[in-house]
């Protein structure tokens, strides 16, 4: 079979524009980014603010080995499998991140038969929000030096600072700095450190402000530092968040690309999972729900992550009502939660298999608290025998969970008919959606609800650090909203290797911070780091392009 690279190179890739018109949209409404992508206008967001919303569907997982478990490709499949059936059908996804392009896990437009092409651009530059989005936080930090650096009118303290530079790349020799050095005029010597773009606040606010004046107003409202007698900094004391917002005017505008098959696909917006909530923008999924009368979209990573803040946070602040949800699983990740290593993955072993299919009847549990069907998306893969395949399936039907074969990797949305046939019946039935805590709740109660009903965790511990920052965030009167909790995605525990589904463990949380504009709190707990490294092997170096501009060795 063809790499990714070469399957999207030799599709027949159509103007943006006919994919634009399969929905309506005039050309006028259209921001061109060459010939095969374009942002979409606030005067369609603005005409399509009204009227019928279409079916939403979620797309997420188990919890995943470190090459993940096919999401993307199954969202794409499935929007494929929709569309070939005669569903008006469009995808909402996130952006890549370079981070996981160059290092380990690659990007983030499908792959196989079920992608969103032109793959190149989308994974590297695309339309360039990334890069806004990292102008804009580094705007802000370099305001807040300056002010520090021109005398300090506000008194902020340096060793109070909170917010942190990002850098859309996994570098570690950014996570802990000293900055300002040389001198007087280069400068307050101070501690100081890099965040992965996608794990900054900017990137949570864009993809969760509904128009360029919330946007405004959440920049201004992003806690920086605090001053020396202990009272908060904002953006806005800085008045930095108006040229933020400027920097930021293009990047809220939704893109438009398409899959390998033509269905329309939104791209918008992309924090990760683990360290951020994981989903697409607000924007594009309330455009995608007027424009559509299915719109399948992701949340990143497992379940226990990636899905639980798509309904605790996105659907709660956006007023959301997913009607299906679709769980990823596959042969390999089950094979890896029952103890198999990365290296032996590809060899039959039902015996680990049925250790560790008990983290796949987790997720369906989980995924029912929510209180919104749930259909379970067998992906395959090329190494799956007929025995381990039918084992999953049998466990599914032992436990009542309507399921699916998926193939859409080899065989494009024909390998998802079946699934998309499964999804459309689940749409049908009745979505009794509500959210797992209510906000009233104090912080640690929020903490405690999800580690115990979506880890299993027996109970939540707490450093000193974490402690104190919780008392802090309560007396400033700002704990009436989500929590974000920052954790590993191999696990549902915080401990990578604990597998399959633990048992008798607490979860530690080791800081929090509130993300005040976002309007979240992030909950930070076992060693996740915010500013992810390359491996000793990483993608880039088989990544390269020829005398006439030709990419080769992107997956």
């Amino acid at each position: 079979m063809l790499s990714d690279i070469e399957i999207a190179q030799s599709a027949q890739v159509q103007p943006i524009v006919n994919i634009a018109r399969k929905l309506g949209i005039k050309e006028d409404d259209l921001e061109y980014y060459g010939k095969y992508k374009a942002k979409l206008s606030e005067s369609l967001i603005k005409e399509k603010s009204t009227g019928k919303d279409g079916k939403l569907i979620l797309v997420t997982a188990i919890n995943p080995t470190p090459a993940g478990e096919g999401k993307t490709t199954t969202s794409v499949g499935l929007g494929d499998a929709l569309s070939l059936i005669g569903k008006k059908t469009m995808i909402a996804l996130r952006e890549p991140s370079l981070g996981p392009v160059f290092g380990v896990k690659g990007g983030a437009a499908g792959g196989g038969y079920a992608q969103v092409i032109p793959m190149e651009d989308i994974n590297l530059h695309f339309t360039g929000d990334m890069h806004a989005i990292t102008a804009a936080n580094n705007l802000l930090c370099a305001m807040l030096d300056n002010h520090i650096q021109q005398g300090n009118s506000l008194g902020i303290d340096v060793k109070k600072i909170l917010i942190k530079r990002c850098l859309d790349m996994n570098d570690r020799e950014l996570r802990n700095i000293v900055a300002g050095l040389g001198g007087r005029v280069n400068g307050v010597p101070r501690e100081d450190g890099f965040i992965i773009t996608v794990a900054s606040e900017v990137m949570a606010i864009l993809c969760l402000a509904s128009d360029i004046t919330d946007l405004k107003e959440r920049l201004g409202s992003i806690l920086v530092a605090y001053t020396f007698d202990g009272k908060p900094v904002y953006a806005r004391d800085l008045k930095a968040n108006g040229a933020m917002a400027a920097l930021l005017k293009d990047a809220i505008k939704p893109n438009l690309v398409q899959t390998l098959e033509g269905t329309p696909a939104i791209m918008h917006g992309g924090p990760f999972a683990n360290i951020a909530h994981g989903c697409n923008s607000v924007r594009a999924t309330k455009l995608g729900l007027k424009l559509a009368d299915y719109l399948v979209t992701e949340a990143g990573f497992g379940s226990d992550l990636g899905a639980e803040k798509f309904f605790d946070i996105k659907c709660r602040k956006a007023g959301l009502n997913p009607s299906a949800v679709v769980l990823v699983a596959t042969v390999r990740a089950l094979k890896y939660n029952g103890g198999v290593p990365k290296a032996e993955l590809g060899s039959e072993n039902l015996a680990a298999l049925e250790k560790g299919i008990v983290n796949l009847g987790k997720h369906i549990e989980n995924m029912h608290k929510y209180g919104v069907p749930v259909v379970v998306a067998i992906n395959r893969f090329g190494a799956d025998t007929d025995a381990e395949l039918d084992y999953i399936k049998n466990y599914c039907k032992e436990l009542g969970a309507d399921f699916a074969l998926s193939e859409v990797f080899a065989k494009g949305g024909e390998g998802g008919r079946e699934l998309a046939e499964k999804v459309v019946a689940a749409c049908e039935k009745e979505s009794a959606f509500k959210v797992l805590y209510p906000l009233e709740l104090s912080i640690k109660e929020k903490i405690s609800a999800i580690a115990g009903e979506i880890y299993g965790a027996d109970g939540v511990i707490y450093t000193a650090a974490a402690e104190k920052a919780i008392a802090e965030i309560e007396k400033m009167g700002a704990a009436n909203v989500p929590v974000c909790i920052a954790k590993t995605q191999y696990s549902l525990s915080d401990d990578p290797a604990l597998l399959g589904r633990p048992q008798n463990f607490s979860i530690t949380v080791r800081d929090v911070r509130l993300s005040n504009g976002a309007g979240f709190v992030v909950v930070y707990t076992g060693d996740i780091m915010t500013m992810p490294g390359l491996p000793k092997l990483p993608a880039a170096e088989k990544i390269d392009v020829d005398a006439d501009g030709r990419i080769t060795g992107l997956f």
